[in-house]
């Protein structure tokens, strides 16, 4: 299995996709190679942050305490511990955050171990090793291995408040599927989808992948922005946090650590929501639900 970087780079880097697709060998992919570190630091960039927002140690620490304290359980359970420290570790703008290089940087140059740890499967396919995927490595913001987790955290957390980002990343139907919707980025939206899921009203993965598709559809008349609407965004309050970074604590293993004060979603705005996808979700076709059975009451 990669072990952890012998040449680990002490400030963040951007490392764009068309090399880092270069690095993703058959040997890098199944744990048995690690990346060639000098080589792949020679053609990075430098981020624009300064400080504390570009080390590297933070998120490195994170990464080990995760695999330490998840060795002996299934490792998707460790998404819902880090992606909100990972969040509020690395506090970057969500124009930072939309840079794939800084996501294929950490990938392969500052923890490439723990992307095989957490996404290499139990078995090869046509007679290969098992194998990362390599959109783990280098892919899509609901894809990427580190990217996945920052933006769950981002859009799923109510204010300062990362309780439900806790939520959706213990339920892998959400990162998978919810994430990749459009309508999230509506801060209600995002947090009825999470209540339900909450609740147990929508538990299993073809309920959560249900829901979604409901949704996701009904969304083109219902505009969910206009049905519930949020309050208007206090970007001062995220940028303050960003530029606190300094200054900030480090963050808590064993508590949430606290995200942006930019303002909780109106909880009159969820309710509406909440009531509104449950009744979307009964009439969902969801398969392997007996019609007019209540889901939590099957097996």
């Amino acid at each position: 299995m990669t072990d952890k970087p012998e040449h680990l780079p002490e400030r963040l880097a951007l490392l764009a996709d068309v090399n880092a697709a270069r690095f993703l060998s058959t040997g890098v992919l199944s744990g048995h190679e690690a990346p060639p570190y000098i080589a792949l630091n020679k053609i990075t960039e430098p981020v624009e942050a300064t400080g504390a927002r570009a080390e590297v140690v933070a998120v490195r620490d994170l990464v080990e305490d995760v695999m330490h304290l998840y060795r002996g359980d299934a490792r998707t359970k460790a998404d819902a511990w880090l992606a909100p420290r990972l969040h509020a570790a690395l506090r970057l703008s969500r124009r930072e955050a939309a840079d794939n290089g800084l996501w294929n940087f950490l990938a392969l140059a500052v923890a490439p171990d723990y992307v095989v740890w957490r996404h290499l499967p139990t078995r090869g396919g046509d007679g290969l090793p098992p194998m990362v995927t390599a959109s783990r490595f280098s892919g899509a913001h609901y894809t990427q291995a580190f990217s996945r987790l920052w933006w769950a955290a981002e859009l799923f957390r109510d204010g300062s408040d990362y309780g439900p980002v806790q939520v959706a990343c213990d339920n892998q139907d959400v990162l998978n599927t919810v994430l990749r919707l459009d309508i999230i980025d509506h801060r209600p939206t995002a947090q009825a989808l999470i209540r339900l899921v909450a609740e147990g009203k929508v538990a299993t993965g073809r309920e959560v992948n249900a829901l979604a598709v409901v949704t996701n559809a009904a969304a083109s008349t219902l505009m969910y922005d206009v049905l519930a609407e949020d309050d208007e965004w206090d970007g001062g309050a995220f940028d303050a946090w960003v530029e606190e970074a300094d200054s900030a604590p480090p963050v808590p293993r064993k508590v949430l650590p606290a995200g942006p004060d930019d303002g909780p979603v109106p909880a009159s705005a969820v309710d509406t929501l909440a009531e509104r996808f449950e009744e979307l979700f009964e009439d969902a076709v969801v398969r392997g639900r007996r019609e007019g059975t209540d889901p939590s009451d099957q097996d």
